[in-house]
């Protein structure tokens, strides 16, 4: 059966998020929120450009050439993922790479420490217990995604704060995720993230970029999501 087509939200939420999922063909690289050398010693200098000039840059680029002339060309990139199930690999892929790289770059900082004050410490404390205990749950996910893929924290169409990690370019907004919701939070787990520095040490890099995260565009996301009528949608998919 024919999958219904769901039709952009226009108010799906405020903020970079909003903006985000607003865009539309052609789509465009966004700007890097930073110098290239601004996360040292975590992420050093070299792997920042290449990862986003080259990397993400290619999503966009190929994600434009997939969509032009096709009948996804007028979709706005939240209908791209909630409809990936449609979608060819191409679109699916590159659409996923464009989204999760922006939300990447958007969520690291050197300088915006964890609050239990913030509402996504309340929420992080009330289901993990701790951060440091979220910090090994996200470490575990990372870990264990076997290949190429990446670690989220989410909000689940209950409202509620989980974990997990997707293959590829996925993540848990598309209908083709085994499980759904809205991330808040994630971290790139494909060797080109972290190889230059770290090697096939992916374990010391996933422990060093959980150090490395801007808590309050986390916080922005998360009373975001919670705000989504999304969150509904999902539920009945």
């Amino acid at each position: 059966m024919k999958r219904k087509i769901i039709p952009a939200i226009a108010l799906f939420l405020l903020g970079f998020s909003s903006m985000l999922f607003a865009q539309n063909y052609p789509f465009s690289l966004p700007k890097l929120p930073y110098a290239y050398n601004a996360m040292e010693p975590v992420i050093d200098a070299a792997t920042m450009e290449i990862h986003y000039s080259k990397h993400h840059a290619a999503y966009v680029k190929n994600l434009n050439i997939a969509l032009r002339g096709s009948k996804f060309e007028t979709f706005s990139l939240d209908e791209l993922m909630m409809n990936a199930s449609e979608m060819s690999e191409g679109i699916r892929n590159n659409a996923g790479g464009h989204f999760n790289h922006t939300m990447f770059w958007n969520i690291l900082s050197l300088s915006s420490p964890f609050t239990t004050q913030s509402e996504v410490g309340k929420a992080v404390v009330k289901t993990f217990g701790s951060l440091d205990s979220l910090k090994s749950v996200l470490n575990k996910a990372g870990a264990t995604r076997f290949g190429s893929g990446w670690a989220w924290l989410y909000v689940t169409p209950d409202s509620k704060l989980a974990v997990c990690s997707s293959p590829n370019q996925d993540n848990p907004i598309m209908d083709v995720s085994p499980v759904r919701g809205i991330p808040v939070l994630c971290i790139d787990v494909w060797e080109h993230a972290y190889y230059l520095k770290y090697q096939n040490k992916r374990g010391d890099y996933l422990t060093a970029i959980l150090n490395a995260i801007n808590w309050e565009t986390v916080n922005k996301n998360y009373t975001e999501a919670l705000a989504s009528p999304l969150l509904k949608r999902m539920g009945r998919h």
